[in-house]
């Protein structure tokens, strides 16, 4: 399995969590499966990791949640709002467009 938080995933839970969110409206630990089945195992991030940013991303207005019982329990599931979807268009194109320039420098021969 690969490392749970490298140092370069900066970002990475913020534009993941938005981009899911997009699709349907879920719940933390729904999130959290999620993302592993999204990426394909390569990303996997806890709880610990997921709720501070679904509470920023609500406190800034990019999120909404609401209490929803279920099976006896309740839970909190979040969704997108506009401003979330703008927030989420400009994350999509910030990381193309480092992962084009990755790309890049990955190809260029080294000069050993």
């Amino acid at each position: 399995m690969a490392q749970s938080n490298p140092p370069f995933m900066s970002g990475v839970p913020e534009l993941l969590l938005l981009r899911l969110l997009d699709q349907s409206d879920m719940y933390g630990y729904e999130l959290v499966r999620s993302i592993r089945a999204a990426t394909g195992e390569a990303i996997s991030l806890g709880e610990g990791v997921i709720y501070p940013v679904l509470h920023s991303l609500e406190r800034n207005g990019s999120l909404k949640s609401k209490r929803k019982a279920v099976s006896g329990r309740t839970r909190v599931y979040y969704s997108l709002t506009g401003k979330g979807r703008q927030r989420l268009g400009k994350l999509q194109d910030d990381w193309r467009r480092i992962q084009g320039g990755i790309a890049n420098a990955l190809e260029v021969p080294s000069h050993a």
